[in-house]
């Protein structure tokens, strides 16, 4: 068998040892691994009679390519937000832009379905969030054999308790919100924190929560500026030091306003999110007339080596997701349900994405995690 590996979406720590993983399990079952570089993006701007083209978007992996890249964060194969089922007309390749029709987006699946052919990919292993493993489950519906394998920090994919990413994204954003009580308490200020997750709330629920920040704000309870004020007001008052501390969720938005978004919209439907804090702390400061210290932490809490926890799952995920391509097993994502692995139709993927349980998790009136019995719960709360 040649079995194909490929991750989309944001870059998490865990990558690479998963990658690595992958190829150890099938090359000793005496199978072969190509690497398809940039995501899905390397099968939608691969041109199989084209030599250069097939170096450019593939990687062949073996035991030597592989060596040594468990010690680094970051993706060997490169990452891409591409979607060939819905490729704008400014994003078509030039060697495809004969079979573009019309204004677009266009499906370029077909194209895909080649080339797999072609490069004699028996069987791929994508390794992705949400959106990347939306194109997995479209490519199982057209016949692939596909295993995915669920990685996001924000920790957000259905069918599972954990994703690779989202270990090391809260141990990165409490180290660093602990770090930033220095400067927070020598100034005697109010300090904003804004993280990763889109419209997940969870990184800044469990980091709020670990790091014992007095607010957090979450994407799924929307916000009222005056409210939370006080709130801070108060906590400052009461802290010996003077300071006070809140996260924000970057998919947050408050009571009056819209969640913020830039840019255009990806491939997937997706606008940047981002700039939430520093709105939060501009309208803290008209409130409350106090210094404040706005940060995002974005792209820290997911870059660098990852930690013991998702060093183990990534290299846990790898095995099971190569033992089941190797076996024939088609349309399946390896999971973690109850602290045991397990694997879960890759269907479930098409249920959306999960959100903070607000009720068991979160009181709403004080903007704070709200944990007061965790007996039964998965391991991170979620």
């Amino acid at each position: 068998m040649r079995i194909g590996v490929l991750t989309g979406g944001g870059d998490v720590p865990g990558l690479n040892p998963c990658i690595k993983s992958v190829v150890h399990r099938v090359i000793d079952d005496g199978h072969d691994v190509v690497g398809i570089r940039r995501g899905w993006a390397g099968l939608l701007e691969c041109e199989p009679d084209n030599a250069e083209s097939v170096a450019a978007c593939t990687m062949p992996l073996d035991r030597k390519a592989v060596r040594t890249i468990d010690r680094t964060g970051g993706t060997i194969l490169h990452t891409s937000r591409r979607n060939p089922g819905r490729v704008s007309a400014g994003d078509v390749p030039s060697f495809l832009a004969h079979r573009a029709h019309g204004d677009g987006p266009h499906d370029f699946t077909p194209h895909v379905l080649e080339t797999l052919d072609r490069l004699g990919i028996d069987a791929m292993v994508p390794i992705g969030g949400d959106d990347t493993l939306s194109y997995a489950l479209r490519l199982h519906e057209e016949g692939v054999p596909v295993v995915a394998i669920p990685k996001t920090m924000d920790n957000d994919v259905h069918g599972t308790d954990y994703c690779i990413g989202f270990s090391t994204a809260v141990t990165r954003s409490v180290q660093f919100i602990h770090n930033l009580r220095t400067s927070t308490g020598s100034h005697e200020r109010i300090a904003v924190i804004e993280l990763f997750g889109r419209y997940s709330g969870e990184t800044s629920l469990i980091s709020a929560y670990l790091a014992g920040v007095d607010r957090a704000v979450i994407s799924e309870v929307p916000f009222d500026p005056e409210k939370l004020a006080a709130l801070l007001l108060g906590d400052k008052a009461a802290n010996p030091s003077n300071y006070a501390m809140v996260t924000i969720s970057e998919g947050a938005k408050s009571v009056h306003g819209e969640v913020l978004l830039s840019g255009e919209a990806d491939a997937y439907g997706h606008r940047k999110l981002g700039g939430v804090g520093k709105e939060l702390g501009l309208a803290l400061k008209e409130i409350t007339g106090e210094g404040i210290i706005a940060q995002e932490l974005g792209y820290l809490m997911r870059s660098g080596a990852p930690d013991s926890l998702d060093l183990m799952v990534a290299t846990n995920y790898a095995v099971m997701a190569a033992d089941l391509a190797v076996e024939g097993s088609r349309g399946r994502m390896v999971s973690l349900r109850n602290g045991t692995y397990i694997n879960v139709p890759i269907s479930v993927t098409r249920e959306g994405a999960k959100r903070v349980d607000v009720d068991a998790l979160y009181d709403s009136d004080a903007y704070q995690p709200k944990v007061r019995h965790v007996g039964g719960k998965p391991m991170f709360l979620y």
